[in-house]
């Protein structure tokens, strides 16, 4: 793969309208779009992973996706800046790398369903273990791909969204860069090779839809797996600032609600820094008594120790990228330091804040609800001359396609509407129709 073909700024879905003038103005659109656009909009009450916030705050999908865009920012720049050293000449879009990851970042979750991780595992489940198994046989006897129902993908369902061209939209959907869109697909393979991980790029609708972006910027097949692509270099600087994010805004978050205590957060940062830091750190936290404090500017300073080791190993494998041998993620490239105090930082989230009653309690009522959605809307879409059919399908907006040819094209028109939903629609969408909750008379 080079440089030059992988950064376009050729749109998809308005290609005949492209002049290969590459222009910052053709990413900067690319992120407004996605700060201006309803889907994004709604990240504001989707779950990262506490209940969204009473009297406490704490991150939830809109809050996570600006910070990752911010750190995704940080490193692509500093990719920019060393490459344009490497390759002097100024022939190749480098100043645009930081733009174009700071997009990809903004839309990383926006195809992940409510009440966070639970909310792709309720909906596996569904057909993996529950009612949607019925509708196995039907799929593949018309040709579709059952898998991609056994392990809903939020990374898979986002490059849906900005692709499919919803009844009433735009061809393109949002008519994104071929560059956003690439740095965006993590697996870039069909479900069919996800293996036991359950993790795969794009669903059967849309891989005509990537292997016409592959083709634009000249992606190359896994040199180990034809079957599967390799990834798109900029996809590591993504996948990078969601991993320095999460794994810290959860050690914070978790304090906050007293999941950890102030001294036990503090210690987990203070693992990331060696001994030649560690003092001036520690003076300068100490220069403030406030809790939160102390414990943002640690987190300020992790990000930036991480955004340059990632950057750092980024470069160091630049090659292995563009021949696409390189598999691993940046962060597990990090110093030995940083990496253990990374690791010891995941352990204590698995161990005390994953597992916490707060957590847990959105996961059971994430497979509950969903459970019920599903059942109820696929019936409905199934057989839509039936008198309670009818009545809910009115619901359905009208960008959703209830009248889908085929069992797998009605399957996914449910499951779009319902991953699009915020944790309090759904909540509320359910108790209507349970008649739990009904309207004032």
């Amino acid at each position: 793969m080079n440089w030059t073909q992988l950064l376009s700024g050729k749109r998809f879905g308005l290609e005949e309208y492209h002049e290969r003038k590459h222009e910052r103005t053709d990413f900067q659109r690319d992120y407004d779009r996605l700060i201006f656009s309803s889907p994004f909009r709604r990240l504001q009450n989707k779950t990262q992973v506490f209940p969204l916030p009473g009297s406490i705050f704490v991150h939830n999908r809109l809050t996570h996706s600006l910070e990752v865009s911010c750190v995704g920012r940080s490193l692509g720049n500093n990719i920019a800046k060393a490459l344009m050293q490497k390759y002097p000449g100024g022939s190749v879009n480098f100043p645009e790398i930081g733009s174009i990851v700071s997009a990809a970042c903004l839309a990383h979750d926006m195809g992940n369903p409510p009440f966070g991780h639970s909310g792709e595992r309720a909906i596996t489940a569904y057909f993996l273990e529950g009612n949607g198994m019925k509708w196995e046989e039907k799929v593949r006897e018309e040709g579709g791909r059952w898998e991609d129902f056994l392990h809903f993908e939020g990374n898979a369902n986002a490059i849906r969204l900005l692709t499919h061209q919803f009844i009433g939209r735009r061809k393109g959907g949002f008519a994104m860069t071929y560059s956003t869109l690439a740095s965006i697909v993590k697996y870039p393979y069909a479900s069919t090779e996800a293996g036991k991980k359950g993790k795969f790029g794009f669903f059967q609708s849309e891989e005509e839809s990537y292997l016409r972006i592959a083709a634009e910027l000249g992606i190359e097949r896994n040199p180990k797996d034809p079957n599967k692509f390799a990834r798109y270099p900029l996809v590591y600087l993504v996948e990078a600032a969601d991993d320095i994010c999460y794994q810290i805004m959860d050690i914070e978050d978790a304090c906050k609600l007293h999941i950890l205590t102030a001294d036990e957060a503090i210690q987990l940062l203070l693992n990331f820094f060696d001994d030649d830091r560690l003092d001036h750190v520690q003076r300068i936290m100490n220069m403030v008594d406030d809790t939160n404090e102390q414990i943002a500017y640690l987190r300020s300073c992790i990000i930036g120790l991480l955004v340059d080791e990632c950057s750092r190993i980024f470069l160091e494998h630049e090659e292995e990228l563009l021949k696409g041998t390189f598999t691993d993620s940046l962060i597990e490239h990090i110093s030995d330091k940083a990496k253990q105090a990374y690791e010891t930082c995941s352990a204590t989230a698995y161990k005390k804040i994953y597992c916490s009653k707060e957590v847990l309690d959105v996961e059971l009522a994430g497979y509950h609800i969903f459970s019920h959605l599903i059942d109820s809307f696929t019936e409905a879409v199934m057989n839509p001359n039936h008198a309670y059919s009818k009545l809910l399908l009115q619901r359905v907006p009208e960008q959703y396609n209830v009248k889908a040819v085929g069992t797998y094209g009605k399957i996914q028109c449910v499951l779009d509407y319902i991953s699009g939903m915020t944790d309090v629609y759904a909540l509320d969408l359910y108790r209507k129709i349970t008649g739990m909750s009904l309207p004032a008379v």
